[in-house]
């Protein structure tokens, strides 16, 4: 089967690579139809590479159909339309029970002191293959795959792989009160999601930060107060602006759906490009033990939250050694929340907004729709923020 493979930093391929099987009672196999490129896939293509091994397959947003399931597997039949979330998990273990399937007992990458495995993202997570590919192995099948039905386009359900639930979690656990107010740092996809979702819950004041004119402009036409960065002499006189619109306090709560490539910390962007740079045996132990964030919009959200509010993280960070600013969040009495998302843990709450009437408007969410021999172009496209790409799907 076709497949996008990693080879190196900035370096993406569509290669042959063996077909999945059946490996374990519990495996199904997917024939994909939609597979969406993530910001999370950028941080492999540039900062993670020393967690990389060449050839591994990339993606973890996928739908298609089942071609073939395990003895294991119950509820599932060749013909199924399906969702795939982007973690493996059981769904009977302590942890999954309690709604944190993202640390999973039975699936935790122990020898990484990492929590549940997830499709195509290093190996600190398992290093199991990818969905940006034809087909898809998919284990703990009896549990993971959301069955949706036939009909709509693969867009009305696909984000339910990754998008959905995670802009969902990073509302959820900003606990903006009814008519309060949400900062949203970065409109990516994550980040204009979340803005959509806290407006449809009830969030009276939504703002929007960004530096891409087309993702500001396409968050505004939803209803959120956006930000330019680069308008702005400096982030403190962004802070006041948005302090001056909630009088004066912050809004409740700031989401960071930025993360570990944030913009201005030139720093840290010098140390992570040389890291990567390194040879993968020198690179690796460094970035397990020394690594670091640009964290200019965490630092930034600390500055934004009014006191007693809360900070949602949904960007990936990756740093070991990062400095934090411990002080100004014990004085501020910020809650700080965060993690990957625990997709079964909100897809039920989620399915009712998949509507006709689409209220989150993810039927045209979508700005690029590519085959996936195109990957490495849409790879290059999105990193560079080029073409107006703010989110990719791929066809096989």
């Amino acid at each position: 089967m076709k497949a996008v493979t990693w080879q190196g930093r900035r370096d993406v391929r569509v290669e042959d690579v063996p077909d999945p099987r059946i490996e374990e009672p519990t495996d199904a196999v997917i024939r994909i139809t939609s597979s969406g490129l993530c910001g999370s896939d950028l941080h492999l293509y540039e900062v993670l590479t020393p967690f990389m091994t060449p050839g591994d397959i990339l993606g973890h947003e996928p739908m298609g159909i089942v071609e073939e399931v395990g003895p294991g597997v119950p509820d599932l039949a060749a013909g199924d339309r399906v969702v795939v979330p982007f973690q493996i998990a059981c769904g009977n273990c302590w942890m999954c029970l309690t709604g944190l399937p993202t640390q999973c007992e039975t699936t935790q990458v122990t020898g990484e002191g990492m929590g549940a495995p997830l499709f195509g993202y290093t190996r600190l997570y398992g290093a199991v293959p990818g969905a940006q590919a034809e087909y898809l192995r998919v284990p703990q099948a009896q549990f993971g795959p959301i069955k949706v039905p036939e009909g709509p386009p693969d867009d009305r359900f696909v984000y339910l792989s990754d998008v959905l639930p995670t802009a969902w979690q990073a509302v959820e656990y900003a606990s903006v009160p009814p008519g309060g107010s949400l900062a949203v740092l970065g409109l990516g996809p994550i980040g204009d999601m979340a803005c959509r979702i806290a407006l449809a819950r009830g969030a009276e004041q939504v703002f929007g930060v960004d530096l891409v004119p087309e993702r500001l402009a396409r968050a505004n036409r939803r209803g959120v107060r956006t930000y330019d960065l680069r308008a702005f002499d400096d982030e403190k006189e962004l802070v006041r602006a948005i302090h001056d619109e909630t009088n004066g306090r912050g809004p409740d709560a700031v989401i960071d759906a930025v993360g570990t490539e944030a913009h201005g910390s030139h720093a840290a962007k010098l140390a992570q490009t040389a890291s990567a740079m390194l040879p993968r045996k020198i690179s690796g132990p460094l970035a397990e033990r020394f690594s670091v964030d640009r964290l200019g919009a965490l630092y930034m959200a600390i500055d934004l939250v009014r006191r007693g509010g809360t900070i949602s993280l949904s960007g990936v960070y990756g740093g070991m050694a990062d400095p934090l600013p411990l002080l100004t969040l014990f004085d501020k009495q910020i809650q700080l929340r965060m993690g990957q998302a625990n997709v079964r843990r909100w897809s039920d709450e989620i399915l009712p907004y998949l509507t006709d009437e689409d209220p989150l408007g993810v039927d045209d969410f979508a700005t690029h729709r590519l085959p996936l021999s195109e990957a490495p172009h849409a790879y290059e496209m999105f990193q560079r923020k080029q073409e107006g790409a703010i989110k990719i799907l791929m066809q096989p």
